[in-house]
C-alpha cells in the first residue's frame, strides 16, 4: 500500500513537472536585465553602480 502511494506521488510529480517545462521553457542567457558597462554587474534601481561607472 505504501508503495503504491510512493509511486503515484512520484508520477503525479513528473507530471507536474513536465508541465513546468511546456508553460516556462529554460530562459535564455540574458534576462534583460540592465547591466553596467563597466563591470557588467546587474543595476537595481535609478542610481549609479557601485563601481563608478555610468550607468
Amino acid at each position: 500500500m505504501i508503495f503504491k502511494i510512493i509511486s503515484l506521488f512520484l508520477i503525479f510529480m513528473a507530471v507536474l513537472a513536465l508541465f513546468g517545462r511546456l508553460r516556462f521553457p529554460k530562459l535564455p542567457g540574458k534576462t534583460g536585465m540592465k547591466r553596467c558597462p563597466d563591470c557588467k554587474r546587474p543595476l537595481i534601481g535609478k542610481g549609479p553602480c557601485s563601481c563608478g561607472g555610468k550607468a
